[in-house]
């Protein structure tokens, strides 16, 4: 019954969207981040769901949309050429079977990506956007929250809406992604129109953020930790009393210590000696794999590289002391073909230099086009130009968040971080537009006739 109403409101929706292709975007947009083909027990799941939205959102705005207000940025270009530097190591691949499967999922986030801001060409298209990303994360991370609150939770064993690791309902993918939507939903929650600000919208993103700083807890992952500590030192620059601010955090985090499960805390302390965790100890020997293996091979092994990997890993036994001779000796482990678990060096082993070199270029040039939109109107007076500074802050924010997490997680395609990608670029380039158009005169004007003075009112 649920399959049935699924495709009857999507064949609908299909009927609404030729009237407003915008539409189209917004549902593969959901349709990326849940994944509802894959809750389905028969009949949504064997539909290509996601691709034919996909195709109906691009054909939509070729043929209907307006398009005369459109522009180009330049990380577009970075992601074409990313996206046909992908596709030249994927056909050279160590692995061309692996690899074509990844290639399969990782085009089109790249192609979604570059097509996204062409059609955020106003403040509702994008306010639009933000809402539905937000509202398709927070059906996962309500579900993580609701679940850890009740006493759920632990490494690889909490389940969010699907019980498998794919996208963002992977554990330390999710918690990254939580604690870096954050900064987007508080500013929903004092500049959104399309639920004006009022008690209701204020509960909402209050829980919503509590049950994304819950998903760190839940997972028991050490990367949404660490991001919530960035997040805590970045929100500094957006609070007005920073001591208050400061005294105020130190006193929650004292206050949640005791009520954190004792699994949480053990794994927590892993942090400060990675050779106490099995874990933490075989991803520093995959990297450092990684790195000679790109001294082998420059230009990378083509998605999935990985595979070939065999790592010999020494774990300290349990509360192992150096100085301590009675203490056992370290276990010796060797494991093959583990995943890099570090976005950089997944470009690294993968792309090589140029991919990596593309990578954090265009990651580069987002952030600091945000902090230039972000000075540029922080003291604006305009009511109409007050909610871009927050939103190019709360960008930034969770774009180096996100940055942050993927030192330790396989994220570098994940789709939901080139959604906010794209979101910086339409931000960029609606804005840009905004000021070409305030600062255009007609060449044919002819400049306002000034009165002339009367001679007696003339001095001397």
């Amino acid at each position: 019954m649920r399959d049935i109403a699924f495709v009857a409101f999507l064949f609908a929706f299909i009927g609404l969207g030729f009237r407003k292709p915008f539409l189209f975007v917004l549902c593969f947009c959901y349709i990326d981040i849940v994944a509802p083909q894959r809750l389905s027990y028969f009949l949504i799941n064997s539909i290509p769901i996601s691709l034919i939205v996909f195709g109906l959102a691009i054909v939509g705005w070729l043929a209907v949309d307006d398009k005369k207000d459109v522009r180009w940025s330049g990380r577009q270009a970075l992601l074409i050429a990313l996206l046909l530097y992908c596709w030249m190591t994927t056909i050279q691949a160590d692995f061309p079977v692996e690899a074509a499967e990844k290639w399969s999922w990782v085009w089109k986030a790249l192609v979604w990506a570059i097509f996204l801001p062409l059609t955020l060409r106003t403040k509702l298209r994008i306010e639009s956007l933000i809402l539905v990303m937000l509202l398709s994360a927070a059906a996962i991370a309500i579900a993580g929250g609701i679940k850890t609150a009740a006493g759920g939770g632990g490494y690889g064993s909490l389940q969010l809406l699907l019980n498998e690791n794919y996208g963002l309902y992977e554990g330390s993918i999710m918690s990254a992604v939580g604690i870096s939507i954050i900064p987007l939903i508080l500013w929903y929650r004092r500049h959104g129109t399309i639920f004006p600000p009022d008690w209701r919208v204020s509960i909402f993103c209050f829980a919503l953020v509590f049950a994304c700083a819950l998903l760190p807890v839940g997972t028991q992952a050490r990367t949404g930790l660490v991001c919530l500590v960035i997040l805590a030192i970045l929100s500094l620059r957006a609070v007005k009393h920073r001591f208050l601010y400061m005294a105020g955090a130190g006193l929650l985090a004292l206050a949640a210590i005791p009520f954190l499960p004792q699994s949480f805390t053990e794994r927590m302390e892993t942090i400060r000696d990675h050779k106490s965790d099995q874990s933490a100890s075989t991803r520093v020997a995959v990297w450092a794999w990684t790195w000679e293996y790109a001294k082998e091979n420059p230009f990378g092994g083509g998605f999935n590289a990985y595979i070939q990997n065999h790592v010999r890993v020494e774990k300290a036994a349990s509360g192992y002391d150096p100085d301590a001779p009675q203490n056992d000796e370290p276990t010796v482990y060797e494991e093959h073909s583990r995943a890099y678990h570090s976005s950089y060096f997944e470009m690294l082993g993968e792309q090589g230099y140029p991919g990596l070199a593309l990578w954090l270029l265009l990651h580069a040039v987002g952030l600091l086009r945000m902090e230039q939109l972000r000075r540029r109107y922080l003291k604006t007076r305009r009511a109409e130009e007050q909610w871009i500074a927050p939103l190019a802050t709360a960008l930034q924010h969770g774009h180096i968040v996100y940055m942050i997490g993927s030192l330790f997680v396989g994220i570098a395609f994940q789709p939901f971080i080139y959604m906010m990608l794209a979101l910086e670029m339409g931000l960029s380039t609606y804005v840009r537009r905004r000021e070409q158009e305030a600062g255009w005169r007609p060449l044919t004007a002819r400049p306002a006739q000034v009165p002339a003075r009367h001679p007696a009112a003339t001095p001397g």
